[in-house]
């Protein structure tokens, strides 16, 4: 008997058929769970998640309640400094101005200084990728390096004559330099500095992993040796601590929060901690208080402001809302979703037992 066309009783399959195996894995025959979706179920979870959400929101917006903060705009009491900086931006001519301020209760605990900008836009691509890595982890800086360095550093890269910027790019080139110190006034004729540290400012990462000095790190001069500072720097890479030795060269504490960007225009960044000694063993004690500044970056040409902020921490961060406002948003949407759910699932019950009764 002939076997008609398309037959396939007694043939083997070929080794080469498409064909996935006649397993439970491969043809979809393993056991599944699904969850039955019904209305007390979905209700309980709307209401648990909806229940969470609240609770963590009240409780972020309660922490960041109780951080004391003091916010200083200090680039509109120091005109004199503005004007100077708007008509010789980076020149040698150094200008001080001090701002008075008043503490009016205690603030307890540990003291954070940071410095704020406003309408710098760290967060232009151009901007963001102009730095080197590569140099930042060490590697000596050399002529060999240059074609390397040109295709994300420049302009900033090297100088005419070519000797090679350290560090080179344009995050660096301006990096904030403003220094600024506080002293306490506790009455009319007494002065006490107050104690700042500066360093352990920065992410563990960052100091020990992203940013590395180039060899010998026990001489940072001869490292850095052919090399010349950014155009716009008052100091050395390797002088920019004069206080602290092991707080120089890529491994400054300024220099590396600086030289990671912000994503808004407005931003602040840390710039000191509170030593808590003698007077201040407690935190910062009310009363009067005076910021030195020693005022070298212009933020008049794109029409910024400069702001030095006091402040605590809690154990959600500082004193934003916004995240402590979202999820109490969030979760009282979610319960109002709920009750929705919950009447509309009602409402139906009724009606399928009114056309049960008919």
């Amino acid at each position: 008997m002939k076997k008609k066309k398309g037959d396939s009783s007694g043939e083997k399959t070929s080794p080469t058929s498409k064909c996935p195996d006649n397993s439970a894995f491969k043809q979809q025959r393993i056991p599944a769970w699904m969850p039955t979706l019904a209305a007390s179920s979905v209700l309980s979870t709307f209401y648990i998640i909806g229940a969470f959400c609240l609770a963590v929101g009240i409780s972020i917006i309660v922490a960041t309640s109780n951080v004391k903060e003091i916010w200083i705009t200090y680039s509109d009491s120091c005109t004199t400094c503005t004007k100077l900086r708007e008509n010789s931006s980076f020149s040698e001519t150094s200008c001080s101005c001090a701002v008075n301020f008043n503490v009016p209760e205690t603030i307890q605990g540990d003291v954070f200084m940071y410095y704020g900008l406003s309408n710098f836009f760290q967060n232009h691509r151009r901007y963001v990728i102009s730095r080197y890595d590569m140099q930042l982890l060490g590697r000596n800086v050399t002529t060999k390096d240059n074609v390397v360095q040109q295709s994300y550093c420049s302009p900033f890269t090297v100088y005419p004559n070519g000797t090679p910027m350290a560090p080179c790019g344009a995050i660096a080139n301006s990096m904030f330099n403003d220094t600024i110190t506080l002293t306490y006034h506790p009455n009319l004729t007494t002065k006490i500095p107050v104690p700042l540290l500066r360093t352990g400012n920065t992410w563990w990462s960052d100091k020990n992993v992203k940013f590395q000095n180039p060899k010998p790190k026990e001489d940072l001069i001869q490292a850095f040796a052919g090399s010349a500072r950014p155009p716009y720097w008052q100091k050395t890479v390797y002088s920019l601590d004069t206080l602290d030795s092991h707080n120089n060269g890529y491994q400054n504490d300024d220099f590396i929060n600086w030289m990671r960007v912000a994503a808004l225009p407005n931003f602040r960044k840390l710039y000191r901690r509170l030593s808590r000694i003698q007077e201040f063993t407690k935190g910062l004690p009310a009363g009067n208080y005076s910021c030195n500044i020693v005022y070298n970056f212009p933020v008049s040409k794109f029409h910024g402001k400069k702001h030095f902020i006091l402040s605590t921490l809690s154990w959600c961060g500082g004193s934003n809302k916004f995240l402590g406002i979202a999820y109490t948003v969030t979760g009282a949407l979610i319960i109002l979703t709920a009750f929705v759910m919950l009447a509309v699932h009602l409402k139906k019950k009724e009606q399928k037992k009114s056309y049960s009764k008919k």
